[in-house]
C-alpha cells in the first residue's frame, strides 16, 4: 500500500514513537538534517545569492520573507523564504479572503504574486532559506507543512502530532500533489508521518521530492 493511502486511512489520536529504537531513530534524522542542509546551502549557495539579488532587484523589496510558523512543542519560529509576494501583500490579505482560503488556508491563484515569484514557487525555489531552518534545528528536511498559528484548529485534537517533531521542508504533502491535496487529507498524512518516522521514510521522501519538484505537481 502506498504511504500516501496509507496516512488518509490514519487518522487516529497519535502517540509519537518514544521506544529506545524511535530515540536513535531520530538521532540518526537529526545528524542527517545536519549534514543534508550544510551540503545543500554550500552547494545552492551560488544559486541563492543570484536569487536574493533578483528579487532585490525587482522591487527594492527584502529578498527575505520571514513568518512565524508553530514548531516543535508548540514554540513559534521564524520560518524563511525567498519574498514571491509583492511587499505590501500582507496588507492586502483582508480583501482577497474567500472561501477558498478558509478551506485550503491558500489560494490556487494568488494576484500578489510576483512574475519572478510565480518561477520560484513553480520551481520551489523560495524554499531554499529554509535549509538554514533545518541547521538551526527549527525544521527537519522531512516532517509535516510548517503551519502558521491560524491553521492549529484546524488539526483539532491531531495538533499534538503535529507539535510532537520538527515541521519539514518536505514530506507526503509535497510528494502527494500539494495543492491538489485536499487539507483534510494533509493532516492525516502529517499524522502518519509523525507515527511511522524512521530513517527509512525519511530517504525515500526525500528521494522521491527530487522528482515531485521537477513534475511540479500541485505547484501555484
Amino acid at each position: 500500500m502506498a504511504i500516501a493511502e496509507a496516512a488518509g486511512r490514519r487518522q487516529a489520536r497519535v502517540r509519537p514513537n518514544t521506544s529506545r529504537r524511535g530515540g536513535d531513530q531520530a538521532r540518526w534524522i537529526r545528524v542527517l538534517d545536519v549534514v543534508v542542509s550544510l551540503a545543500a546551502i554550500l552547494f545552492f549557495l551560488p544559486l541563492m545569492v543570484l536569487t536574493a539579488l533578483a528579487i532585490r532587484g525587482q522591487d527594492g523589496g527584502p529578498a527575505l520573507f520571514r513568518q512565524a510558523r508553530l514548531g516543535r512543542g508548540g514554540v513559534l519560529f521564524d520560518c524563511l523564504k525567498f519574498r514571491s509576494m509583492a511587499v505590501d501583500a500582507e496588507a492586502r490579505l483582508p480583501d482577497l479572503m474567500d472561501a477558498e482560503w478558509a478551506a485550503a488556508r491558500k489560494f490556487r491563484r494568488d494576484a500578489r504574486v510576483t512574475r519572478l515569484g510565480r518561477v520560484l514557487r513553480l520551481s520551489s525555489l523560495d524554499e531554499l532559506p529554509q535549509l538554514i531552518n533545518v541547521l538551526r534545528g527549527e525544521m527537519s528536511l522531512v516532517g509535516p507543512r510548517p503551519i502558521v498559528l491560524g491553521e492549529a484548529q484546524l488539526y483539532g485534537r491531531r495538533l499534538q502530532a503535529y507539535c510532537a517533531v520538527r515541521p519539514g521542508l518536505t514530506g507526503l504533502w509535497q510528494i502527494s500533489g500539494r495543492n491538489d491535496v485536499a487539507y483534510c487529507r494533509r493532516v492525516a498524512m502529517d499524522v502518519w508521518l509523525v507515527r511511522n518516522a524512521s530513517v527509512r521514510v525519511y530517504l525515500m521522501i526525500l528521494a522521491r521530492t527530487i522528482h515531485a519538484v521537477l513534475s511540479r505537481r500541485g505547484a501555484c
